[in-house]
């Protein structure tokens, strides 16, 4: 089994609104099993995921992460996501996942502080996202040294640590002004999954994928 199978179980899951302990019982296996099948702790057996892809009408192959095509119906976003020749598909699964978890929990953090309404938060919260975006962008940019780097004012050895640096204070602000400004909101999962319905879901799955990644990042 791949690594995209745990997360695309856990997304499709998520997605359909389902707690753990029941998708487990319909699929016929234990919550335990389950958890360790999304957490990739345990590999599943054939039977489970032809029964997994019926179970949530989708073809193994996208819980394989090898096609974007949910059924065997041609579709027009599917026919322009073909396979490249090298094994790669093209806006593959993984990443249009990614994209919506990314793109919902961002929704659900933008929607949080329209509520509060402090201009103040909202602009460092958003100069330490769009910070982190343009991070992204420039390592991927540079990825080919031929690029031209007009594009860009920062010098090309010094911008990583300007823009930790940069990002790191933009969150210390952000803590400042949710003090000073005595901000406070009653937040819960249930409160959370019932106003923002499944954008919490990408939400969730997000914390989950980013607390794993940081526990793997510690051990090593």
């Amino acid at each position: 089994m791949n690594n995209d199978f745990p997360r695309i179980i856990t997304f499709l899951r998520k997605e359909r609104g389902l707690s753990q302990k029941q998708a487990a019982a319909d699929l016929g296996i234990s919550q335990a099993l389950l958890s360790h099948y999304e957490k990739g702790i345990r590999e599943c057996g054939l039977d489970f995921l032809i029964k997994t892809a019926e179970y949530y009408d989708v073809t193994t192959d996208y819980l394989l992460g090898r096609t974007l095509q949910r059924t065997n119906t041609p579709s027009p976003a599917a026919e322009t996501d073909s396979d490249d020749g090298g094994g790669k598909i093209s806006g593959s699964m993984i990443n249009q996942i990614n994209r919506k978890v990314i793109s919902n929990s961002c929704s659900v953090v933008y929607d949080l502080l329209a509520q509060i309404g402090s201009k103040r938060l909202t602009n460092a919260v958003s100069n330490y996202l769009m910070c982190s975006v343009y991070e992204t962008f420039r390592l991927i940019y540079s990825s080919e040294k031929s690029n031209s780097q007009t594009l860009f004012s920062l010098d090309k050895s010094k911008y990583k640590f300007a823009a930790s640096a940069s990002m790191a204070l933009d969150l210390m602000l952000a803590e400042d002004i949710i003090v000073e400004e005595k901000i406070a909101l009653a937040l819960s999962p249930d409160i959370l999954s019932g106003y923002f319905d499944k954008n919490a879901s990408s939400l969730f799955s997000l914390i989950q994928f980013s607390e794993r990644n940081i526990r793997s990042s510690i051990k090593k």
